[in-house]
């Protein structure tokens, strides 16, 4: 069955009946009841996108119903049919979340169906509307992704994923201006030959650099000695048989302080 779910609430059969034959015939699935009890009743076992009411309906009136109903189901829209004597009840309705009113007795069934329809309209535009931007944010959220991944990657070295020479330079000037403003030292090692070790940035060819920011002197040739002791286990390919071999490798090492003494040859 096609068509949308609509939920008629009206004490008067006659009137009740009326509104649910009109809506059938625009091919929509209908629930009718008499009381706003039995509105609230079914409507929470599964809410209603069209609830069309009247405003009189005894102990619950419809204005309570439709302020319950916005508590359960906020997006359900109401639809208020109102005599001509309780406009203003119409009016206030309208002010609560109601989206239309009829007015009864109808001069034209069609009024019924014209407000349907335009209540669903703006239920199908609203969900739309909010598909729209599910898509767009998860549109933004891959851009996000794939921006942040092409800048990572224009930071990298494409052979070892470290730091590339560009970054590595900025990096250093930034890091040497840091330096410089806060009075902190700053130290630079460069390793040449050590394949198998993971360096902070890739300078060139097999030769890598490490930047140490407010690193002491006296502690900046530990990282060397820790790289040089742990390439003499290096495995190397010799024949068809693999035997440790010390991996050769060059050092070097130089200190930023701006109040620094100079250093000992």
């Amino acid at each position: 069955m096609g068509g949308e779910r609509i939920l008629v609430v009206d004490d008067e059969a006659s009137v009740r009946g009326a509104v649910a034959q009109v809506l059938r015939e625009d091919w929509h699935q209908i629930s009718a009841v008499a009381s706003a009890e039995e509105a609230l009743a079914v409507f929470r076992k599964a809410p209603y996108p069209l609830v069309v009411s009247d405003i009189r309906l005894g102990s619950m009136d419809g204005l309570e119903l439709l302020n319950e109903i916005k508590r359960i189901h906020s997006d359900t829209e109401v639809v208020i049919m109102t005599g001509h004597a309780s406009m203003d009840n119409a009016i206030t309705a309208m002010r609560a979340g109601a989206y239309d009113y009829l007015v009864k007795p109808f001069e034209d069934l069609q009024l019924i169906s014209n407000a349907a329809s335009r209540a669903l309209e703006k239920i199908r535009l609203r969900a739309e509307n909010r598909r729209l931007m599910e898509t767009l944010k998860k549109q933004n959220e891959d851009l996000e992704h794939i921006n942040q991944f092409l800048k990572d990657q224009a930071s990298r070295d494409g052979l070892t994923g470290l730091y590339n020479h560009r970054y590595f330079q900025e990096a250093l000037q930034n890091e040497l201006a840091r330096s410089d403003r806060h009075n902190h030292p700053c130290s630079l090692i460069f390793m040449d030959g050590l394949r198998s070790c993971a360096m902070v940035a890739r300078y060139g060819g097999e030769e890598f650099m490490m930047l140490l920011p407010k690193h002491p002197r006296r502690e900046r040739w530990s990282w060397p000695r820790r790289f040089a002791g742990g390439s003499r286990t290096i495995p190397f390919p010799v024949g068809t048989r693999s035997r440790t071999e010390r991996s050769p490798s060059a050092w070097g090492s130089s200190r930023f302080h701006r109040t620094a003494p100079p250093e000992a040859p």
